[in-house]
């Protein structure tokens, strides 16, 4: 059969336009420690600084496109914070790790008391050692856990959060062991590895691992071994990174083709199912569960969205209105070091666009996750996305 080779698109959702945020990058920055530089004294009453990093200028036209988006989205937040004024200052990276480590850099010269952004994964890691002696924290748009740490936070969605949040739920369902199977590029590696550390932090089992190419041929090749690795090692769940869009349509459809029982082991899934309508008629994705944030949150934040700018925004905008709805969050609870990191790691954390988030001591965060499962063709939410931390096990 033809081998059609599927490139992953990534998880923010600005795939289509080419524009990663989880790419490649260097080992995180050792950023400010106990007895280092302070982030910056915000004075109460006064704009608060924010520099906003963007990929403008970039040689690649999608970047522009989603330049204009998080700028919009920045913006959109700023009108509506109450009681707080930011000072919002735009700086271009053209998508090039060394320029925005350079704009970053002006930026703390010209007065910044935080940078949200920059895009990818590289870019951040650089302009997180560009300002680290400055105090200056970074929040990064990238979802990449490898680039976290020190100064520099990461606002995208995880793939340990998510997994962190099935395996928890699994756990009160009576679901705890798990067969891994992850396409061999580096979202799969990093899902496999965030599905491993969640299950030996709740106490479930991995069963085994089993990893496929991600061509059509491959994955094809490839079920039959999943299949008898789920059966014979008393996996209850085969635990998948593939994403809907590319490699899980394929791998719903050989799993049974390849002698996988029907209902016997249920389909968990790192990445969401319901961006793609078609992947939910798929019979082996019957009962399976996956996570998703508050839809009717993200529904609302695209509607204002819309309304403003005239057209829908990208996934990854939202994540520009979640940072600066932080950022005037702990500006309006005022106190010189609103801005410092442990300002940033406080435990109720904040609201945004598609519900609760809160970032981690090691620079990753955690969003508050409904469970949902595929029911005739339909999603149907098994577990509310709590609406605040407190007992929450998003």
């Amino acid at each position: 059969m033809f081998a059609r080779v599927l490139s992953r698109r990534k998880l923010l959702g600005q795939a289509a336009l080419g524009a990663l945020a989880l790419a490649t990058a260097c080992a995180p920055v050792a950023g400010p420690v106990p007895g280092g530089a302070e982030a910056p004294a915000v004075e109460p009453g006064a704009p608060v600084p924010v520099a906003l990093l963007v990929p403008a200028g970039s040689p690649t036209e999608s970047d522009n496109f989603v330049a204009q988006n998080l700028e919009n989205a920045a913006r959109l937040a700023i009108g509506d914070l109450s009681g707080v004024e930011i000072d919002l200052r735009v700086y271009a990276t053209g998508g090039d790790p060394q320029q925005a480590a350079a704009v970053a850099q002006t930026a703390v010269a010209e007065g910044a008391a935080i940078i949200l952004g920059p895009l990818r994964a590289e870019e951040a890691n650089a302009v997180g050692v560009a300002v680290a002696d400055s105090g200056v924290n970074v929040l990064a748009f990238s979802n990449n856990p490898t680039i976290a740490g020190g100064n520099v936070f990461v606002l995208g969605p995880t793939f340990r959060n998510s997994a962190e949040r099935l395996i928890r739920y699994g756990r009160g369902q009576g679901i705890d062991r798990y067969l891994v199977a992850h396409g061999n590029d580096l979202g799969g590696t990093l899902g496999r590895d965030a599905i491993q550390a969640a299950a030996a932090a709740n106490g479930a089992t991995v069963t085994g691992v089993q990893t496929y190419p991600l061509s059509q041929q491959g994955i094809q090749q490839a079920a039959s071994g999943i299949a008898a690795a789920a059966t014979s090692t008393g996996a209850q769940a085969i635990f998948t990174t593939a994403d809907s869009t590319v490699d899980l349509p394929f791998l719903a459809a050989a799993l049974p083709e390849a002698g996988l029982p029907a209902g016997t082991v249920r389909m968990v899934g790192l990445t969401r199912w319901d961006v793609t309508p078609q992947v939910l008629t798929q019979p082996a994705l019957q009962e399976g569960i996956f996570a998703i944030p508050d839809t009717t949150l993200s529904e609302a934040f695209e509607s204002r969205y819309e309304a403003a700018y005239g057209g829908t925004p990208l996934p990854i905008a939202a994540l520009a209105y979640d940072g600066i709805a932080a950022i005037g969050a702990l500006a309006q609870r005022g106190g010189g070091a609103a801005l410092s990191r442990s300002a940033l790691l406080q435990g109720q954390g904040f609201q945004g666009t598609a519900g609760i988030f809160r970032f981690l001591p090691d620079g990753t965060n955690q969003r508050g996750l409904a469970v949902a499962t595929v029911r005739n063709n339909q999603v149907v939410i098994l577990d509310p996305a709590p609406r605040s931390f407190a007992g929450a096990g998003a």
